[in-house]
């Protein structure tokens, strides 16, 4: 259904819950001292084909209100990712392995539906530019709508990665342009294993070039 998409990076939303979501649940309920809570926990969903340092950029800031995000990584079977679930998971993984506050995970449906899985409290989403704006907010009020709990909260991106997309990012390594900087170095050489194309090396250009 489309109003449940989201763009690009992110799509449509929910799984059965993962084993670590489960078990994060648990340490979440802090009701009648069940485990220990979680404190304010906030979702970043999306497609992360592949996680960016623009991606990355709105988790390690969005860490400085919240106890702890969840990166959800959205499974959508009508589209074609470069990289597969599994793939996308390992990715984030390793990035985020020496952060305890970051969880990885992934699901397939409704966004609201996980998130009611969880002890997340907000959608985390990030903004690029104004274009960017009609389309979450579109989303965001669907969400609402489903769930008059839930409120997304916006980040803008670094203005160093604004331009940075997933798309792009896979367009530039096809064609064999460097994209280091931009993503982590595992995912610089992911990207070269899929395309079988080296990476080039980024040339400074001089103004008397």
């Amino acid at each position: 259904m489309f109003p449940l998409r989201l763009k690009e990076g992110p799509e449509p939303i929910f799984p059965a819950c993962s084993g670590e979501i489960r078990r994060s649940v648990r340490m979440a309920k802090s009701k009648k001292g069940e485990d220990k809570d979680m404190g304010k926990v906030a979702i970043y969903p999306g497609s992360f084909d592949p996680i960016t340092y623009g991606h990355i950029d709105v988790v390690e800031r969005a860490l400085e209100i919240f106890d702890k995000v969840i990166v959800a990584i959205a499974v959508n079977e009508e589209k074609r990712p470069l990289f597969s679930v599994e793939e996308r998971l390992h990715m984030v993984k390793a990035f985020f392995k020496d952060t305890p506050k970051v969880i990885v995970d992934s699901f397939k449906g409704l966004l609201v539906d996980y998130v009611a899985k969880t002890n997340a409290i907000v959608i985390l989403r990030g903004l690029r530019a104004t274009s960017d704006f009609e389309y979450e907010f579109h989303m965001a009020s669907m969400n609402r709508s489903l769930d008059t709990h839930l409120d997304t909260l916006f980040m803008m991106t670094s203005k160093d990665y604004f331009f940075v997309s997933s798309r792009t990012i896979k367009e530039v390594a096809r064609l064999g342009g460097a994209v280091e900087g931009l993503v982590p170095d595992l995912v610089v050489r992911r990207l070269r294993e899929k395309f079988k194309l080296p990476v080039t090396k980024k040339k400074h250009i001089r103004w008397d070039d």
